[in-house]
Parts: C-alpha cells; structure tokens; sequence
C-alpha cells in the first residue's frame, strides 16, 4: 500500500467531518487502506471502500491496531495518523501525525470531563509525548496550534489547514420578510465537550433574559453522547423561560439548512485547533459572534468577539447584536464625586 490512513479512534466532531472528506476522496484508490475506528460509520457512498481494520474502543483493540500498523507497511509507504497520536511502534515508510487535540497539547483543561476521561486524557498525553519521536513530521491546522506543538513538544509543526468542500456557499444574509420567518436568532454548532462552554452561554442567555431579552438559540449537542448537558439545557430553558432548542447531532445538509434559517453563529468555545463550523457560516456571509481566541482569528474575522469566560461579556455581545448596547459607564469628575458623597448624607 502507499497510503495508510490509521484512525482508530476518530468518530465524532471534526474529526468525523475531516475523516470522512479524506476517506471519500481517496475511496476508489486500490493503493490505500485505512484503519477505523469501530464506532466511525461510513457513508453508502464508500461501501466499497477498503478498511483493512475496524478497530474497538478498548485498550486491547488499540494495541492490535498498532501492531497490524507495522505490519502494513514499508518502505514505500506513507502513514498519516489521523487520531492525534504517533505509532505506538515505529513503522517502515514515511509517517505523518494529524494533530488537532488541543486536550493533548495542555492547550484544554481537561478538569469538567469525567474521571474516566481525564485518565484516558492523561494516557494519550503520555502517549504523545514518549513516541513523538515515531513520527517524521507533525501536521496541524492553524499557526495558533502549531506554536502550542512547539512550545510542548519540542518540535516544529506543519500549517496545511483543510476542510470538507462546502456546498452551500453564496448564501446571503436574509433580510426583510424572510427575516422574519428565520427559525433562531443564534445558533452554536459545537458538540458538547467541556471546552465547548455551553453553560457559560446559557449562563449569558439567563442575564439576558433577566434583562428582558430572549433571542433564540439552536444547540447540536447530541442526547446519546451528552445526556447530562442535554438535560441542563432542558432544565436551564424551562427553568428561566429560555427560548433555547437543542436538535441534536445534524447532518451536512440539517447544518446547511440551520445556516440559513439563522440570524448569527456564535461561537463560545474555549479552544479548537480550527473550528469548521467558523469557516463554513463565514462561507455563507453569516455574521460570527466569536470568542476573542487565536484559534478563531487564524480563520475568520469574526464581526464582533467577546471573552468565552465571562457570561457577562457573551450577553453584552448578544446585546451589541440585536441593537441594544450596553449604555457606557458614566465617569465622574473629582467634584461630582464629592456632591455625590455629600449628597448621600
């Protein structure tokens, strides 16, 4: 073979989308194989497609999967390690690493996932940095992403950022009456890892609405992968009468249709190692109401930002928005501070 493209544990989030791309391009090649992680399904489109492994989330899966790796391949062969990890073992040919697990580089805190997962996190940690040696070259999306590979990992990174072909774009901003048919005022398409800060948005959503404004909000945050958030999302919307709407994980065609049923994209998340949902709302002329991060900077120019870690800041931004700003802290003279005082009295 001259390509293996060895992902045994990518099957959700961008990882999924980016796969996905790469596998359908490369899908009537007779001289690529992939390993897959069992859980990731292929498309009808790529039935035919040839999967040398469909490897299982388990410690034991893994290890076969790196050893069936090395067997695999040869001198001639180009390996790209598309699950953010190098070889377990060192491999014959060329071997490229897809790093975009910002978890994995320090560049997350990993503190709001489970135990579980904070273990796994620390193992795949571990992992990269004792076999980063294995690997020839580091490829990442973004200049960001690459200065945090070199700062933790000691060696320099490539910037070649892709992305699945993007079949809506061209779309305009809707305006006039079919404005007011829109089906929400914001959405966020993010699935639902900590980092993503959904609580921090609802958290800026109940402000506003103690506040006396209720835009509309469209969440994708899958109910089968995260049941807790899904259900604070339901509590927080009942609960502070929230004009909120989780619909799930959507397909291609569903976020196309939310792109153009919406007013804005905002984006809260506290990191990513590039951030589709940005490139594709930015190809349809959405407005982009971002977090102030490198990460969203490397791609788009967001129209306006806010700090993801203060609720307060989100709201005001929503504000500035919808055409209702803050009003400017009025500053007080040395001598209308002393009336005031005295005043009080």
């Amino acid at each position: 073979m001259r390509l293996v493209i060895h992902a045994p544990n990518v099957h959700q989030g961008g990882g999924r989308a980016l796969l996905s791309a790469l596998l359908r391009l490369v899908a009537e090649r007779s001289d690529v194989v992939a390993i897959v992680d069992s859980r990731f399904g292929l498309p009808m489109s790529m039935h035919s497609f040839s999967v040398d492994s469909r490897v299982s989330p388990t410690i034991l899966g893994r290890l076969r999967a790196e050893r069936r790796l090395r067997m695999l391949t040869t001198a001639a062969t180009t390996i790209l390690c598309f699950g953010n990890l190098p070889p377990l073992y060192r491999c014959k040919g060329r071997t490229l690493l897809f790093l975009q697990n910002r978890y994995l580089t320090g560049g997350l805190d990993p503190t709001g996932f489970p135990l579980r997962e904070r273990l796994r996190i620390a193992t795949e940690r571990a992992w990269l940095r004792l076999r980063i040696g294995n690997v020839d070259e580091v490829i990442v999306q973004s200049p960001s992403m690459a200065t945090e590979v070199e700062q933790v990992l000691g060696v320099r990174a490539r910037v070649l950022p892709f992305a699945p072909e993007i079949p809506f774009q061209g779309q305009v901003e809707p305006s006039g009456e079919e404005a007011e048919t829109l089906r929400f005022d914001f959405v966020y398409v993010a699935s639902g890892e900590p980092h993503k800060n959904h609580d921090r948005l609802l958290d800026a959503w109940r402000l506003l609405a103690a506040e006396g404004i209720t835009p509309s909000l469209g969440l994708t945050v899958d109910p089968d992968l995260f049941p807790d958030l899904v259900a604070r999302i339901k509590e927080t919307a009942a609960s502070s009468g929230l004009q909120i709407e989780n619909i799930g994980q959507a397909s291609s065609d569903e976020i196309q249709a939310l792109y153009r049923s919406t007013r804005a994209l905002i984006y809260p998340s506290l990191g990513e190692s590039l951030g589709l949902p940005l490139i594709e709302a930015h190809a349809v002329g959405l407005p982009i109401i971002a977090a102030e991060k490198d990460y969203v900077r490397d791609v788009i120019d967001p129209t306006d930002t806010f700090d993801p870690c203060s609720a307060v800041s989100i709201a005001r931004a929503v504000k500035r928005f919808l055409g209702s700003p803050e009003r400017s802290l009025a500053i007080l003279s040395p001598r209308e501070f002393l009336a005031a005082i005295e005043e009080s009295r």
